[in-house]
């Protein structure tokens, strides 16, 4: 399972067509991608998706924003891939993100950050299968 991980393209990124220049990024790091899809977020995969973050003073406005429009949805896979892609995508608030990294390159706020990624081994699980929940994490190749 350390193989896999999560990348969402949030809508802000896909509104200004910087889905191939993410995907090029992560592709030019090594990670495989394994599947991919553009949909719109609904409202119950959202709430499902960030439950985590339920009663946060920010979650009506992240809830609000991942339904707007269209997200692409990518597993990746690479040795430590959970690691990996959160060194290329940077921290949450893009301004603290390393030059190079796709929040700093292509985020405009704390909550339109470009993407998202999974922040362990547990969680890339459970969100592949939220969004892909037919992956087969044994036999996917």
């Amino acid at each position: 399972m350390g193989y896999y991980t999560l990348l969402l393209i949030k809508p802000d990124s896909t509104a200004k067509n910087h889905v191939g220049a993410i995907l090029q990024i992560v592709e030019d790091d090594d990670f495989i991608i394994e599947r991919l899809k553009m949909f719109k977020m609904d409202l119950e995969l959202a709430e499902r998706f960030y439950e985590i973050h339920k009663g946060k003073d920010f979650y009506d406005k992240l809830i609000k924003f991942m339904t707007s429009g269209k997200i692409v949805a990518a597993v990746l896979s690479r040795k430590n891939a959970v690691l990996e892609l959160r060194k290329i995508i940077g921290t949450t608030d893009y301004h603290k993100s390393k030059p190079e990294t796709i929040r700093r390159i292509y985020g405009e706020t704390i909550t339109r950050n470009a993407v998202h990624a999974s922040d362990s081994i547990e969680n890339a699980k459970e969100e592949i299968i939220k969004i892909f929940p037919d992956f087969d994490f044994n036999n996917n190749n």
